[in-house]
Parts: structure tokens; sequence; C-alpha cells
């Protein structure tokens, strides 16, 4: 039965996304408690995109990841790991805000860095980006498109859900 539900969602998912191009896209999710909220991208080089740019389930946002192109210059910045850094959180940021939370929220990052060679550099400003409450984080290196040296994905809440944060 789990696994019919899982198919049937599936399937529900691939089609109304086919179907669709508004920039939100709403699903019930199979115990008819939470909406499935699928927020494409605002910016035009992501329009055609076949991914959203996050998708809401209650008060969490998944954010697809992000590398450091400028959305007005359409560039990757120059100047190595530390640019680009700091472009792909503002990026985050801005993809967060948009939908109603912010980086003290950031539960889960996923970091890809297109070498370890990177790691201290980035870690370094990461800091800035997240200094009290630091999400729970998995950072590893691969091959990277555009010839971007970060990407980050993130796994936030929604700012109005939850009372203040607290550190242990």
């Amino acid at each position: 039965m789990k696994l019919l539900n899982i198919l049937t969602l599936t399937i529900i998912i691939l089609i109304s996304s086919c179907t669709t191009n508004d920039s939100t896209n709403h699903i019930k999710t199979p115990n008819e408690k939470e909406d499935l909220i699928f927020h494409s991208s605002k910016l035009e080089r992501k329009k055609n995109a076949p991914f959203s740019d996050a998708v809401e389930v209650g008060n969490t946002l998944y954010l697809a990841g992000q590398v450091g192109i400028n959305p007005e210059t359409k560039k990757l910045p120059e100047g190595g790991i530390g640019p680009e850094t700091r472009q792909t959180l503002e990026n985050i940021k801005a993809v967060l805000a948009a939908h109603g939370s912010d980086l003290e929220h950031v539960v889960k990052c996923t970091v890809i860095l297109s070498t370890t060679d990177d790691f201290a550099a980035f870690n370094k400003i990461f800091r800035e980006y997240f200094p009290k409450n630091k999400p729970a984080r998995t950072t590893f290196a691969a091959g990277l498109l555009v010839g971007a040296k970060i990407e980050i994905d993130v796994i936030a809440v929604k700012a109005d859900g939850f009372k203040d944060a607290r550190v242990n």
C-alpha cells in the first residue's frame, strides 16, 4: 500500500509538473495534511529548468543547489572560492527570503566543492554567514557544472513556523 501511495504521488508530481507554466504548483500529499508547493525560479535563465528552485512541505523549504552566478551579470564572480562562496550564499539568502525564511532558519546544508583544497577558505566565509545557528552540514568534492567552484543546497524552516532557535 505504501509503495502504491508513493507511486501515485510520483505520477501526480510528474504529470502536474509537465502541465503547468505557473511559478508555483500545489498538490496534496497522500495523507491530505500538508500541501506540496513547487516554486519555480523567477530568474529568466532558470525559467525552463527541469527542477524547482524550492519545494515547500508544510513549514519546511527544500532549496535546489545554488552556485555563485550573479543574477545581474549572469556570470560567476572572479577571484576564486571566496567571492563564489559569498555569491552562492547571497543567492541562497534571496531564495529563502522569497519564500519566508532566512539563513537563521537553515537546518541542513549540502556543500559541493570542486576541490578539497578550497575547504579552509570556504569554511571561513561559511562561518561568517552562520555565526550563531550552525546547521548540520555535509561537504564533499565533485565536478561541478558551469565551471563553478562551489554548489550549496539547503533545507530550512519558514521563519514564522517556529519559536526562537536555541543553541545547545
